[in-house]
């Protein structure tokens, strides 16, 4: 794991980038969570003539966990859902990045334990690659 900064941490997938990015959405999923969004940048810049190598980022989460939140702090929904980033580093290997969210949360005044039910779902998705 690499804590990059304070702004999030990243870990290396012992597997490669596509299967990684299946995995996550399959674990996500089984989780009884909802995968909201996949952006794909690569292709992105692939459409406007630009070359980057493979970053996905997942919009993940379910309402159970996060509209708790955004009832005790409304403005908590600027950060939520949650969000993951697979990407392709300089060497070939395979990295998952998100914010920690109870840092993110911080900031509203969210209480430890309700970030903490949000931190589970991110460390799923470490534990499973």
């Amino acid at each position: 794991m690499c804590t990059c900064g304070a702004n999030y941490v990243e870990h290396k997938s012992s597997l490669a980038f596509q299967p990684t990015v299946e995995r996550l959405v399959a674990v996500i999923e089984k989780a009884g969570m909802e995968v909201f969004a996949r952006i794909d940048h690569a292709a992105g810049a692939k459409a406007v003539g630009l070359a980057m190598s493979p970053a996905t980022v997942l919009i993940y989460g379910q309402a159970r966990g996060g509209t708790p939140i955004m009832q005790a702090a409304p403005a908590a929904a600027l950060d939520l859902p949650l969000r993951a980033l697979i990407r392709e580093g300089d060497g070939g290997e395979t990295l998952v990045a998100f914010h920690p969210i109870q840092q993110v949360l911080e900031p509203y005044g969210v209480s430890d334990e309700m970030a903490g039910r949000l931190s589970k779902a991110q460390q799923l998705l470490v534990t499973s690659v």
